[in-house]
């Protein structure tokens, strides 16, 4: 790195410093997923105290696709990093509150350096497991390419305050500190997912005694993803990948056939976990590209819930997330629509830090919208996922929040406070005869 790019790194991290004093007296009192004045009914947090640990799990024996040569991929031992968030019991004068030590910029790329953030949260770091009202369903979180397990804290948090074992997981070659090819990302983020679920399942089963032990109810599981993560959990759930992406994927990798196993031409696939009961996909990225075809598809059967812009430029809308939706004919399914929104529909509103001068602009454009405020956002998406997820996982009666007319500035939808459900639509399509 030249002396010119040193010096230029340490402006950029002095500028953001002196930012970051300067706003933090207006930002402690909110914390990410915090209620706005119009924040529809379901969003409001639930009555579980909230806990959180980290997990550290290897996935044995995976191909490692970045190092593959002549067709052949060498096998190595992929580390994942999760975050669970659980309903827990505080000891007495405990509060819920969390620092999560997170980075924003993006490796190995020299206009966006890797700069420390930190993230507040309400929930308390490794506070004992709540044993008396569970097991509670499982929810297993995806991000995109590239992100971090801390994404959605306010979203995390609030499923786990209404009764969720909810873990997100660190992507490995996906996330802002190890940013690698694509090609990991592709190949590994179904299989992550699936791994992931697995593993948390089985400990909440495990003889021998761990902390989610009789916490996770393993036969009621909802799998959640944003961008490349929507893509890893259409698959997992069902929809297989193209003939289309698997010549690319070969392009790409020298040979590789890592991703075989994920296509809808593979007469193994699908093998859908059973226990996987509903699927939420945040604007899912791929059918723009040709990853999924009209066979693959039709194998999305799981009751899914997709969010989206309809501005998105990422992952597309009318011939991307849209076609989805239209094209997942075996599926009961839902289709929240932003208007005017591109592609930040999941994440957690901007850091402070992402705010300071001197940055480019694509940290702050990493989490924010043009046209939307993201707490908004933020509470909307707890509203509606609590209401799907509590129907197809706690059997709650919450249809009267989704049998709501298309267009929200035609009446106020159910749930929402007068004059503030304007923007949005909601599609719902039923499974095919």
């Amino acid at each position: 790195m030249s002396i010119i790019n040193r010096f230029s790194h340490l402006q950029i991290i002095l500028c953001f410093l002196i930012y970051n004093l300067t706003l933090n007296a207006q930002t402690e009192s909110f914390v990410y997923g915090d209620a706005l004045p119009d924040a529809p009914e379901l969003s409001a947090r639930g009555t579980y105290a909230v806990g959180v640990r980290t997990l550290d799990f290897i996935n044995k024996g995976q191909a490692d696709v970045l190092n593959s040569k002549n067709g052949i991929d060498p096998i190595y031992d992929r580390p994942l990093k999760v975050e669970v968030w659980y309903p827990a019991q505080l000891a007495k004068g405990a509060i819920e509150t969390v620092l999560y030590n997170e980075v924003m910029g993006t490796a190995n790329d020299s206009l966006r350096p890797l700069i420390p953030i930190t993230i507040k949260g309400r929930a308390s770091r490794d506070a004992a497991p709540l044993t008396t009202n569970g097991p509670f369903p499982l929810l297993v979180v995806a991000h995109g390419y590239v992100g971090s397990r801390y994404l959605m804290t306010y979203l995390t948090e609030n499923l786990a305050s209404k009764g969720y074992v909810v873990v997100s997981i660190d992507h490995t070659d996906s996330t802002f500190k190890d940013a690698s090819p694509f090609s990991s990302t592709l190949v590994n983020r179904a299989k992550d997912i699936s791994f992931v679920m697995n593993q948390v399942a089985d400990l909440g089963t495990s003889k021998n005694k761990n902390f989610l032990t009789g916490l996770v109810d393993s036969e009621n599981i909802g799998i959640i993803g944003y961008s490349m993560g929507g893509y890893g959990v259409l698959n997992v759930a069902g929809a297989g990948y193209s003939d289309g992406l698997v010549g690319f994927f070969s392009s790409i990798t020298g040979g590789s056939k890592a991703i075989v196993d994920l296509a809808m031409s593979n007469p193994e696939f699908p093998k859908v976990d059973p226990r996987i009961k509903a699927v939420v996909a945040f604007a899912p990225w791929g059918m723009e590209r040709g990853i999924w075809d009209a066979e693959g598809l039709k194998g999305l059967k799981v009751p899914t819930f997709f969010v989206a812009g309809n501005q998105d430029d990422i992952s597309g809308y009318e011939k991307g997330i849209k076609a989805i939706y239209t094209g997942a004919v075996n599926a009961d399914r839902y289709l929240l629509t932003y208007k005017n929104a591109r592609h930040n529909v999941a994440p957690n509103p901007p850091p402070v830090e992402a705010l300071a001068p001197g940055l480019h602009i694509d940290e702050y454009y990493r989490y924010a919208e043009p046209s939307w405020d993201e707490r908004k956002i933020n509470n909307v998406n707890q509203h509606f996922l609590t209401a799907f997820l509590g129907i197809h996982l706690k059997q709650k009666d919450y249809s009267k929040f989704l049998e709501l007319q298309e267009n929200s500035n035609e009446k106020n939808w159910t749930g929402f406070k007068p004059r503030s459900s304007t923007g949005m639509e909601l599609l719902h399509a039923k499974p095919a005869p």
